[in-house]
């Protein structure tokens, strides 16, 4: 079993790396026994959270080319010989050799001996040992300062929190705090058990949203009887908790590209007891969908290079570029573009992003006001991923002038 484990989180983490894929989606319907799958998920998430410094162990002792499958064996392997005190080192020895083609043993057998006889090694670079591409810590500390840049990347490296956002269509604050949640301010909570499993959540008491996230709807300021649009709305947890605020009155309006996507949020509506909520396949990017000034909230949740998510999807480093990030500005903007005049006089449009990134966040809403005289930034606001064990997110209110 402990081979078919390994083999299968190698699997995982080389079809991220090669296909740019999302390791939460390809162990979704994973083989590997549920018992079984925190050590794996452990393996594969915390190999791709460190993978320029688990690279620094094996490095000095490969000469030459190896193959893609072999580096990421070899980062594995040095994930468990020097983080996993459970695996004693004869083990990862004996599986790791057996994972290789028959011609790579040897190497594989020696180079980690090698690393078990020098021992752990750290670097002097942060970005390193915090296993971020030099760019981004490059970008995040023109942006930020060194010092910010420096606490990004260490609450990078920590496993994810879970927070629950209430949904006070269905239940109450008291019945979710004897079901054992804790509090963190008037909507997000913990929970100590999984909040995935419990029967609450099956019945739509609550979602999972992240603790900042959450904070965009609340920016909004929707009121009951308005109507509302929720431009870019999937999975739709943003646009539940708009229609929370509404206490189901008025109109919801939620957009999305993707027929698949857009399903989602019908379900999410159903069980969360959503009944204000239109869901439409549109692409937020296009003009003249909607009539002008037909709504007095709207959201723009962008897509986003997501760099402020890495502790949900620590793949996203190696996924980036610095030129995705510029093609990704482009869309951006259109949206902006394509909504604002949606916006009726003296409404508020909230514009954010699970980004940290200024030309993505700071940088759009300025060009944006430049060329929208009729419009205000009226509060905005970055919030970093070392504060209260959330994501990184950013969010700006705008108000159009009466």
């Amino acid at each position: 079993m402990a081979d078919e484990m390994r083999k299968y989180a190698l699997d995982v983490i080389e079809r991220v790396m090669k296909e740019h894929a999302y390791a939460a989606i390809l162990m979704r319907n994973s083989p590997i026994e549920r018992a079984h799958m925190p050590f794996v998920s452990e393996l594969v998430y915390t190999t791709l959270r460190n993978m320029t410094l688990l690279e620094e162990q094996w490095k000095p002792f490969v000469h030459g080319r190896i193959r893609p499958r072999t580096r990421y064996l070899l980062d594995m392997s040095a994930y468990e010989l020097f983080f996993m005190e459970k695996v004693p080192a004869y083990a990862v020895f004996s599986t790791s050799v057996e994972l290789c083609s028959r011609h790579e043993k040897g190497f594989v057998n020696a180079v980690l001996h090698q690393m078990e006889k020098r021992g752990l090694v750290k670097s002097s670079d942060p970005a390193v040992n915090t296993s971020h591409p030099e760019w981004l810590y490059r970008m995040w500390k023109a942006h930020y300062g060194e010092e910010t840049a420096g606490k990004i990347m260490q609450a990078d490296q920590m496993p994810a929190r879970v927070y629950g956002r209430i949904n006070t269509l269905k239940t109450d604050r008291k019945t979710l705090e004897e079901a054992g949640a804790v509090f963190v301010n008037d909507i997000s909570f913990t929970m100590k058990d999984n909040p995935l499993v419990h029967p609450l959540f099956q019945q739509g008491c609550y979602v999972i949203q992240d603790i900042h996230a959450a904070q965009a709807a609340v920016l909004l300021d929707v009121k009951p009887g308005m109507r509302v649009l929720d431009a870019c709305a999937a999975p739709g947890t943003k646009s539940q908790e708009i229609a929370m605020f509404m206490h189901n009155e008025g109109e919801l309006v939620s957009g999305e590209l993707y027929e698949s996507r857009a399903r989602l949020i019908e379900e999410l509506m159903e069980r969360t007891g959503v009944a204000v909520c239109t869901v439409q396949v549109k692409d937020a990017s296009i003009k003249d969908q909607y009539e002008e000034g037909g709504f007095e909230r709207i959201l723009l949740d962008v897509p986003c290079s997501g760099l402020g998510d890495l502790k949900h999807k620590p793949e996203i480093r190696w996924h980036e570029t610095p030129e995705d990030l510029d093609a990704i500005v482009k869309v951006q903007k259109n949206i902006l573009e394509a909504n604002a005049p949606y916006l009726k006089a003296g409404g508020i449009m909230v514009y954010s992003t699970c980004t940290l990134n200024r030309k993505e966040n700071e940088g759009q809403v300025q060009a944006f006001l430049k060329t929208h005289p009729e419009y205000e930034l009226r509060q905005e606001r970055t919030y970093f991923p070392y504060e209260d064990e959330g994501d990184g997110f950013y969010a700006a209110k705008l108000q159009k002038h009466e």
